[in-house]
């Protein structure tokens, strides 16, 4: 087991910047997830981690020790990868092996004829046989080792992966979008493994996704990535209900959070799409802002005016224990989307007029360069500290 500690790393490759001074502090044993939309530079970060890439400039320490400079193979990282990276004329237990022979055997014991021979090399194989049968049992696949990857699922393909991976007993794991290849059902089958692992051997993984679902049930932390940056690294929990920035704030949940334009109207109330709403912002009346609501933090109201919004229902999605409802708010371009209880919502139809409550205590605000104003609630009313100083 290792820390690992990312000090200001840099990558360009041409003109194209795609890592812009990322610096990041993981604890030892702890999950991590890198999350981002593809072309964010999470992948790149995690192949300098490993030494497949050289950062042009920053550094990297791992369980304290400075790694720039050491080959891959001397970093004591595994990695798995997207594409499983299965050697295919070889069998699973060959696959499983070949790191172990790579390390322990030296140039000459690993020929085929010549290297048998040699003393000590039938007894180093017999050890990496029983290590890699023993890891094979743990991850469910000791039946397979004969085979060869064309013969495999999907899924056995991505444990056979893990299990390369785990036979090494590496201080940190790398994972770079492991499961992107799967189906749903096999998806949410090897997530439940893979958190399994990681609580049974105690590492340190990073892990690598552009799929909010993989990073909020995996992760102790998630860094969300965009452009090449680091935006907020925090818990699940922090990044989906207190995000720093209007980016990370659209970037997670699903359905995506409302973000409507509003103003200060004055101390203690805003004006958002013809309504007003009890939100105390500590700014200017006047001053531009743009608030930030979940669907589910919205509610069916008796009747529009002070406290509610109002508008007309566009689509009603199904989605089994829930409803999605779409309304159409004057003065408002994207439809605002409002969770629904089915069960409570069944008399809900297109056309029909809505009013829905907002929870103050759940309203985001930003300001207009999109970082945060943060809150906080006294006396039982919602009000907003802002990070910096805001003017008209």
């Amino acid at each position: 087991m290792a820390s690992l500690f990312i000090d200001s790393i840099r990558k360009n490759y041409g003109p194209t910047s795609v890592l812009r001074g990322v610096s990041l502090s993981i604890a030892d044993g702890e999950f991590l997830t890198l999350l981002g939309p593809s072309g964010c530079g999470k992948s790149t970060l995690l192949r300098i981690l490993a030494g497949l890439e050289v950062q042009d400039a920053g550094s990297i320490s791992i369980g304290g020790r400075t790694v720039d400079e050491l080959r891959p193979k001397r970093r004591d990282v595994a990695m798995v990868f997207q594409s499983y990276a299965l050697y295919p004329h070889m069998t699973v237990a060959s696959n499983m092996a070949l790191p172990l022979r790579m390390r322990r055997l030296s140039a000459i014991q690993r020929l085929p004829l010549l290297g048998r021979l040699l003393p000590g090399t039938a007894r180093i194989a017999a050890e990496v046989d029983i290590e890699v049968t023993r890891t094979a049992n743990s991850l469910g696949i000791g039946h397979l080792l004969a085979r060869k990857p064309v013969q495999l699922s999907g899924g056995q393909r991505q444990r056979v992966a893990v299990a390369r991976a785990m036979v090494r007993h590496p201080a940190v794991f790398l994972m770079d979008e492991p499961l992107s290849n799967l189906d749903a059902k096999l998806r949410v089958q090897m997530r439940a493994e893979i958190k399994e692992l990681h609580q049974r051997l105690g590492c340190t993984f990073v892990y690598v996704t552009h799929d909010q679902a993989e990073a909020m049930t995996l992760s102790d932390r998630v860094a969300v990535m965009l452009d090449g940056q680091l935006l907020q690294v925090a818990a699940p929990q922090d990044i989906y209900a207190d995000p720093a920035d209007r980016r990370v704030a659209e970037f997670i949940g699903s359905p995506k959070i409302n973000m409507l334009d509003c103003v200060v109207r004055e101390r203690g109330s805003i004006d958002v799409a013809g309504s007003t709403l009890a939100i105390d912002a500590e700014v200017l009346p006047g001053v531009p802002l743009t608030l930030g609501i979940r669907p589910e933090a919205l509610h069916p109201a008796d009747h529009g005016g002070q406290g509610a919004l109002t508008g007309s229902v566009l689509s009603i999605e199904h989605m089994g224990s829930d409803l999605f409802v779409h309304l159409d708010l004057a003065g408002v371009d994207d439809p605002l989307i409002v969770r629904l209880p089915a069960d409570r919502a069944s008399h809900i139809a297109p056309g029909q007029t809505l009013h829905v409550g907002v929870r103050p205590d759940r309203v985001l605000l930003f300001g207009r360069d999109g970082q945060r104003l943060r809150r906080e609630v006294e006396s039982g009313r919602a009000s907003v500290t802002p990070i910096r100083e805001i003017a008209r």
